[in-house]
């Protein structure tokens, strides 16, 4: 019984035309964006109330002509109404042509405004964020969706309360001309307000389904743009055809059904506006025929000519209303993704004193990512300050995991991190970043110069700083040669290794007291790792410095090693001390080495 009475109420929510998130969303809207440009949008109102008393200026002076035509009146009266008609119509072009002036600024200022919100709320959550959202659903709700809700909220909705005021100014002459008549034609606001509710609501179960399709369709773009290597190697062009041909024809149909639906409104206003003219045309065609209102020809051919001026109006009204169901999606996501946190939990009172030469302790450290089984279960290591820190073992053991523990990408779950005395939970977020130089396996690369994409690390550096970050990286011949020329999307015309090379001159740049090594020469050919090798050592000298990596032979020289699998920590101590011991790091060491024989 409580389970229908909740069914109930939950369908009665949905059928409602604003539902309790609609308006607190428009609410917020409001307070946002709309509030702070009140003294434009009364400028606008203003504007608007003017071309509205045009049309009803225009029907008293119709109405005066006719009667001119109609009771023997003179040719010189008839010009006059002829020109005072001709100049209004001149007065209401010049309001037509400024309110979309004023509207389009509204419009671009609001689309500016909501992308920022979205991007500076982006860049402030989590890492967390990012591995379960598509990026098609970022693109979308950054590109499409600003830009949707703010020209609604612009010039569509100025659009709408320009007819919306029309209507009202029409309204009132038209009560004013005959109040019977008029109540006679209001017999239609039922019909149109049953058709509303009923589109409305298709509309906008519709629009989520597009919404859904297109943010699919963009990620789709995006993985395929982003492998086409892999596409083209192993001749998958057909299939990612197919794929995007699939996701191309879902939008298609979801654009048709919601497009057929808005369609339904024009011919059902046209249904309502024949019904309700014949009602009027009978109505004052039999209060002329008996004389018992005072009503003549010129007074009811004026009031159909106001009825047809309100119809276009009320479509407009009416249509405009329809696409708020599917504005409301939209407004709805970028709500909800403006209203995200991060789930890392900001110290109130964070410490800004960063001891960088402290040793980094990991105490009982539990940790698994979203939806998954901990990886780490009471993990504790000792990562000394000023030492090298090698962190190796198999394929998904957990080594850039701790990385990203380090550097709070991520929150531990229990236990804690700790550098010197401080648990980095209560360290300022941004300095403590900034301690860090870190070269990672996934390497951003613009399609900009190498001197640009280098220059990233530290975007204040000088071009002597960005020169000698480049020969200690072996980058600079490279750089030379290439000059200002792009290096493509995501330096599709580089190397694996060029692209590590460049990561590496951005550590070097940004010369931080922790540096963070993810399989830093993992695409370098051994030649070239052996010439890096004294820029390395020169990069880590005197740092806490992590290694990550592989290839053992890179971190025979590390202080410490630390050997994890299934993210728990099987041995640790020197090379020579771990081979002594003869465990799993000898064996892979010994594999590895009988390879490169």
């Amino acid at each position: 019984m409580l389970f229908d009475m909740k069914r109930s109420e939950q369908a009665k929510e949905r059928r409602r035309f604003f539902q309790d998130p609609d308006r607190e969303n428009l609410h917020w809207v409001w307070r946002t964006y709309l509030k702070q440009k009140t003294p434009w949008m009364i400028v606008m109102l203003v504007l608007i109330v003017g071309q509205g008393v045009v049309y009803q200026q225009f029907l008293a002076l119709t109405e005066g002509g006719l009667r001119v035509i109609f009771e023997n009146g003179t040719v010189a009266q008839l010009l006059w109404v002829s020109a005072v008609v001709f100049a209004i119509f001149v007065l209401r072009g010049f309001l037509s042509f400024a309110t979309p002036r004023i509207s389009a600024w509204l419009t671009s200022e609001i689309v500016l405004e909501i992308r920022k919100d979205i991007i500076s709320n982006l860049l402030r959550l989590d890492l967390a964020y990012f591995d379960r959202t598509n990026s098609g659903e970022i693109i979308h709700r950054v590109v499409a969706q600003a830009n949707a809700l703010g020209t609604f909220l612009g010039q569509t909705s100025v659009i709408a309360v320009r007819e919306a005021v029309t209507v009202l100014v029409v309204s009132g002459y038209l009560i004013y001309k005959s109040p019977l008549l008029f109540a006679a034609a209001l017999i239609a606001i039922p019909s149109v307000a049953l058709s509303m509710q009923f589109v409305g609501h298709r509309i906008r179960s519709l629009q989520i389904g597009v919404e859904k399709a297109t943010s699919d369709y963009v990620t789709n773009i995006e993985e395929m743009s982003s492998g086409m290597r892999t596409v083209k190697i192993t001749g998958q062009e057909e299939y990612e055809q197919d794929r995007l041909f699939n996701a191309s024809g879902l939008i298609r149909t979801l654009n048709y059904r919601l497009l057929s639906t808005q369609a339904l409104i024009p011919p059902l206003i046209d249904l309502i506006t024949a019904f309700v003219f014949v009602i009027v045309i009978a109505g004052g065609g039999y209060l002329i025929l008996t004389d018992t209102s005072g009503m003549d020809a010129a007074g009811l051919i004026t009031f159909l000519l106001g009825l047809a001026i309100l119809f276009d109006p009320i479509r407009a009204v009416a249509n405009y209303f329809a696409q708020l169901q599917g504005i409301l999606v939209m407004l709805d996501s970028v709500c909800a993704h403006l209203k995200l946190n991060s789930a890392l939990a900001l110290a109130e009172n964070p410490e800004q004193d960063i001891d960088t030469q402290s040793d980094f302790v990991l105490e009982d450290v539990t940790f698994g990512y979203e939806g998954e089984e901990p990886l780490f279960r009471d993990l504790s290591l000792r990562l000394k300050g000023g030492e090298v820190t090698a962190v190796v073992g198999p394929t998904g053991s957990g080594k850039t995991t701790i990385l990203s523990l380090l550097t709070r990408l991520y929150d531990v779950g229990d236990g804690k991190i700790t550098l010197g005395d401080a648990d980095v939970k209560d360290l300022d977020l941004e300095r403590f970043r900034k301690s860090f130089s870190v070269v990672a396996q996934d390497i951003v690369i613009f399609n900009d110069t190498i001197k640009e994409n280098i220059r990233y690390a530290r975007t204040d550096a000088s071009d002597e700083e960005i020169w000698a970050a480049a020969e200690a990286a072996e980058i600079a011949p490279l750089m030379r040669s290439r000059g200002d020329t792009p290096l493509g999307p995501k330096g599709s015309q580089l190397s694996g290794g060029q692209k590590q090379r460049i990561a590496i001159a951005r550590a070097f740049l940004n010369d931080a007291p922790i540096v963070l090594l993810d399989e830093a020469t993992s695409a370098l050919d051994q030649g070239t790792e052996d010439r890096i090798q004294a820029a390395m050592q020169r990069l880590t000298k005197n740092k806490t410095t992590v290694v990550v990596s592989h290839r053992l032979s890179s971190v025979m020289n590390a202080d410490q090693i630390y050997f994890l699998e299934n993210g728990t920590l099987i041995e640790g101590g020197t090379h020579e001390e771990l081979l002594q011991r003869d465990g799993l790091y000898a064996a892979m060491f010994t594999a590895q080495k009988q390879g490169y024989d």
